[in-house]
């Protein structure tokens, strides 16, 4: 007989049913869900305002149309900006508002959160703080550190928006833009009376026109180039990252350009009202800076190629050190190009109003100076003299023997730059095996440069960045700017021109805007646990060391487009972000954008902020979706001017 099982018995009829219902009611649920999140996400999208852009875009061509010999353009704000807010997204992405669930503290009161920073007055339309001219006069002479940078103090700090001036316009166009500035945008003729007869600018109408002219280049700074071309390669690839020292007008790296090399143009806030503001206006790279005490703030071993056209700096004085600071600067095999006094003081000395001896005098001291740093002269020809630093420092150690000052740096930190004095020294270069191999590394030509592995990180000599990690780096941030062109459609319709990089980081995000017809300033913070300027050159970009708790050394309106990702998570707790955020209105053009990326939480923060600048803004998703924390402001900078500004008062 065959035994029964308790255990082993049918399952009855209603625990089936019961369990049929339970997955019933838990896929009724799930499809509820489903079915309201995307009706939330249909509702949540509006129409792109890419059209918006795109009749933007269109306003700025007619207004840089040439006509009849002409060119027109209209002073009124771009009503499409107006439209740009919190409940319009430049987007076909939905608009993000998170303002009822992140109510946070701010530095201000509860008033001043909801009140709109008042305009400056006009006297301060130029305004730069870190090189106030007035502040400046308080300082040493000596050595012109009173031209160095000397920032106001938390009591002088101001909470106004720097007015442009009454007629201010939108500017050329690049290339346009090389060869022509509206005069009301800066309304300064000094230059043009000063530098009448060596072609630096001329005013022609309601614009300034560059005809690329220079104090020692009177056929212009393409024949000069050119003339450069035939005693260095500029042409190869092999150049490709440059500093002018004293650049003027910068009509020297305008032109350097279409020979895919950029130059880091620098001068400073002197007599010469507003050479570096004319230079920034054309889209050509520049900043405010000076020789004087302290190095300049770039990493060691960045610029191809550095160049002097009667820069007027006194490379004898000192026992050589500005020359050192070059030096520092210029990376291995690197070259620099020395022209006007004096160079050629036997053909030019009654011009330069100087004698024959002190002339004589001055060049012997660069000779003696250059050789015991180790540069080999390469040629002097006409106005020209060109010498090379040594690709490394194994002969040169050797010649200390007999050249024993300057003597080599001891200190192994030679990027340090920010607030740094120079130092009366060579400075030391990595170690090689052999006399034929290059200090720190070979790069590629441009543009293989800009994506090939920089000798720093396959040297192991920037912490914590591998090579695998740089190329994930490279990857992310193709993304991203693919993404960007959703949320910023004029991206690629040649808007923008100047742009700046207020994190750069590895140099990831101008690597990936190179097919746009802009040039990017790459600014690395100067307590960033890890400096990483020195690959973002080694790429072949340009950039410098900033401290965002202080100004930037540029005039106020010379930036299109700002990108600040992960800024503020990192300057929040050292300084008030009201101030960054006022010197980035300083820097933005009228109807310029920013791009923030950071917390829900940082954003909201600054969004407030913003409404409190006139600006226009929204909040996006994330490029991966709406679950990363981590989400996209973009801002738009509206339209007013400072006459705008006098009649609603």
């Amino acid at each position: 007989m065959a035994r029964e099982h308790g255990g082993g018995s049918p399952k009855p009829h209603h625990y089936i049913e019961a369990k049929r219902k339970r997955l019933t009611y838990i896929f009724m649920v799930s499809s509820l869900c489903v079915l309201f999140y995307i009706l939330g996400v249909w509702q949540g999208k509006t129409p792109s305002v890419a059209n918006k852009f795109q009749r933007l875009n269109n306003n700025d061509d007619n207004s840089n149309n040439i006509n009849d010999g002409k060119i027109k353009c209209t002073n009124n704000a771009s009503p499409e900006v107006s439209k740009l807010g919190t409940n319009s997204p430049s987007t076909g992405i939905a608009n993000l508002d998170f303002e009822s669930h992140h109510q946070l503290a701010m530095n201000d009161t509860d008033d001043a959160a909801v009140k709109e920073f008042p305009p400056c007055d006009m006297s301060l339309s130029e305004y730069t703080p870190c090189q106030d001219p007035r502040r400046g006069r308080k300082f040493d002479r000596y050595m012109l550190k009173y031209r160095e940078r000397h920032c106001p103090s938390k009591d002088e700090l101001i909470q106004c928006l720097i007015p442009p001036p009454p007629k201010y316009k939108t500017p050329f166009k690049w290339p346009q833009s090389r060869d022509y500035a509206w005069y009301d945008n800066i309304p300064h003729k000094e230059l043009s009376i000063e530098k009448a007869i060596q072609n630096w600018i001329q005013v022609e109408g309601d614009r300034f026109r560059f005809p690329g002219g220079g104090t020692m280049f009177p056929r212009g700074a393409d024949a000069y180039i050119d003339d450069i071309n035939n005693l260095i390669p500029l042409t190869t690839g092999k150049i490709r990252t440059a500093i002018d020292t004293g650049c003027g007008v910068a009509s020297w790296g305008a032109y350097l350009l279409k020979r895919d090399i950029i130059s880091m143009s620098f001068a400073p806030r002197d007599t010469h009202e507003a050479q570096v503001q004319f230079a920034l206006e054309r889209g050509v790279p520049a900043m405010i800076g000076i020789m004087a005490s302290q190095r300049l703030p770039y990493p060691a071993r960045a610029f191809d190629m550095a160049h002097c056209s009667r820069c007027l700096i006194p490379w004898n004085k000192y026992d050589g050190l500005y020359l050192m600071e070059v030096d520092r600067v210029l990376r291995p095999g690197g070259y620099w190009i020395l022209s006007g006094p004096p160079i050629r003081w036997k053909k030019y000395w009654r011009g330069w109003e100087r004698t024959q001896e002190d002339l004589k005098q001055e060049q012997d001291s660069i000779e003696s100076v250059a050789k015991k740093l180790c540069w080999n002269k390469v040629i002097e020809q006409g106005d020209l003299s060109i010498w090379q630093k040594p690709i490394n420092h194994i002969e040169c150690i050797k010649s200390k023997k007999t050249y024993p000052t300057p003597h080599i740096c001891k200190s192994d930190n030679t990027d340090a730059a920010w607030y740094k004095d120079m130092e009366s020294c060579i400075a030391p270069l990595p170690e090689v095996s052999s006399s034929d191999e290059v200090a720190g590394g070979a790069l590629e030509k441009w543009p293989e440069r800009a994506h090939a592995l920089p000798p720093r990180i396959s040297s192991n000599t920037v912490p914590g960045i591998s090579a695998e990690k740089y190329r994930e780096d490279n990857d992310l941030w193709k993304d991203r700017v693919a993404y960007y062109k959703k949320i910023v459609p004029p991206l690629p319709q040649g808007r923008y021109r100047n742009v700046m990089d207020m994190n750069a980081y590895l140099g990831g995000f101008a690597a990936a805007m190179i097919k746009y017809p802009v040039w990017v300033m790459n600014v690395v913070p100067a307590n960033s646990n890890t400096d990483t300027l020195g690959v973002v050159y080694e790429r072949g970009f340009i950039g410098v060391y900033h401290d965002w708790c202080e100004a930037f050394s540029s005039y106020p309106r010379t930036y299109d487009l700002i990108h600040a990702a992960g800024v503020f998570s990192i300057y929040q707790d050292r300084c008030d972000i009201t101030y960054i955020l006022l010197e980035m209105d300083r820097l933005l053009r009228p109807e310029g954008t920013v791009i923030f990326r950071d917390t829900v939480e940082v954003l909201v923060k600054i969004q407030a902020i913003t409404k409190r600048m006139k600006w226009k803004s929204h909040i996006a998703d994330h490029e991966s979706g709406p679950f990363n924390p981590e989400k996209i402001l973009v801002a738009v900078k509206t339209y007013w001017t400072g006459g705008d500004t006098q009649q609603n008062s």
